[in-house]
């Protein structure tokens, strides 16, 4: 292997220790190997930044393992140029799994200019994934207190929700505050609470209310609700946070929310994945799609191809992507119509990922170019060759086993 580094250092990060090699010397020569290890405390690191100094190395590398790497990369970001590898691509031959073999392996590797650079945005981006990330993680909470007081519903055979669509609007809380306090309602009091549709559910609203709630049930129900109220207040707190952080890039927002089936709590969430770089640190749509994990695998061996899983990426942007696809399923637009002729041909769950890469190149596009949405009228199957769907289905008549013979087909015009 070539060397294109006279200098250069690999850091074996854990969450006690660094391990550093250091690589320096001339590109033609062998070079002089040092290595030491260091705390991961912010004065053993502020040690690590002058060792590196000393030996005037600048290019240094490290693996992406799990949040571990953040300190180092926090203390050496403003006086080196960083580089962090992802760990499955970086994974020395098998009976050399030591720390001061791992560090330098990856000082080799980085000396020699092998080791593909992860994505790291800026520090407010950053932070903005945090926010969104943890947002994410609230609705979650939010949605299994939701399923907890159904399942206290249900055990108390009170079948509200095979009535109410929606538990939570404005009838379905005034009716659960009511259960929780034990009041027995009414005919007359029903309909004064439920609002809309409802007032002509109320016979069945009033059955519906008749079942074993105990005082049991009640409590349950209470912790509960409490819980979702905080949680509520919670994720509207975070809102108010990432709307906040998010506002020096409304631009890029507004044209992330211009595609079809994005709507601005998404848009958000992408661009936190994304950030406002995407064409510099990806080249091309392909690489980008690909970081998402949105690309098939390759599983090809002496001329055949065998079924290859698509490969891991950023999950977060991979299931965001995946949920536009889905919200497109039944449109009429591009997406929609694409997204139906995969599915006709390999099934929804391929179709879903097969419209998440289609977005995902039409993202990389617009924030490349600058511009927002525009659809484009070329239709995607639909329609497209009336001769390709009648070949299609005499093909499948055929392998029935029928002959057809002598047949005319005549276009009906539209």
């Amino acid at each position: 292997m070539d060397a294109v580094r006279s200098c250069c250092a690999g850091l074996d990060v854990h969450q006690e220790t660094v391990v550093a090699c250091v690589l320096t010397g001339p590109l033609e020569h062998k070079p002089k190997c040092f290595i030491r290890t260091f705390g991961t405390t912010t004065r053993e690191l502020l040690e690590l930044q002058d060792w590196l100094h000393q030996h005037e190395c600048k290019e240094v590398v490290m693996e992406s393992t799990g949040v571990l790497w953040k300190p180092v990369w926090n203390i050496l970001g403003g006086t080196c140029e960083l580089v962090l590898a992802n760990a499955r691509r970086v994974k020395n031959m098998p009976g050399r799994k030591t720390d001061t073999q791992d560090a330098q392996w990856l000082a080799q590797l980085h000396r020699c200019g092998l080791i593909e650079a992860s994505m790291v945005p800026e520090q407010d981006i950053r932070d903005l994934r945090d926010l969104t990330r943890y947002r994410v993680k609230m609705v979650r909470a939010l949605t299994a207190e939701k399923n907890r007081i159904h399942k206290m519903l249900q055990d108390a055979n009170i079948k509200l929700t095979t009535y109410i669509s929606d538990l939570y609007g404005v009838s379905g809380r005034a009716l659960l505050q009511k259960i929780m306090y034990g009041e027995v309602l009414e005919e007359a009091e029903i309909r004064s609470i439920v609002k809309t549709q409802l007032k002509k559910k109320v016979p069945q609203l009033v059955d519906a209310l008749n079942g074993k709630l105990r005082q049991h049930h009640r409590e349950m129900i209470g912790e509960h609700w409490d819980h979702l109220e905080y949680l509520e207040k919670k994720i509207a707190r975070l809102e108010e946070k990432i709307d906040e952080s998010v506002e020096t890039y409304k631009e890029l927002v507004d044209q992330i929310d211009s595609i079809p089936g994005i709507e601005h709590t998404s848009a958000v969430t992408i661009f936190a994945e994304i950030g406002p770089c995407v064409a510099e640190m990806f080249p091309t749509d392909a690489q980008f799609a690909s970081w998402a994990g949105l690309c098939p695998g390759n599983n090809e061996s002496a001329g055949k191809r065998k079924k290859a899983k698509t490969m891991q990426g950023n999950k977060q942007l991979k299931a965001a992507l995946c949920q536009v696809a889905w919200a497109n399923s039944r449109s009429k637009n591009r997406i929609g119509q694409f997204f139906r002729r995969i599915r006709k041909r390999r099934g929804e769950k391929k179709a879903t990922i097969a419209t998440a890469h289609l977005i995902a190149r039409m993202l990389h596009a617009m924030m490349r170019e600058q511009t927002d949405y525009k659809e484009i009228d070329v239709p995607l199957g639909e329609g497209t060759s009336n001769q390709k769907t009648l070949n299609y289905y005499l093909q499948q008549i055929q392998q029935l086993g029928y002959d057809i013979q002598g047949m005319q087909v005549k276009e009906t015009p539209a």
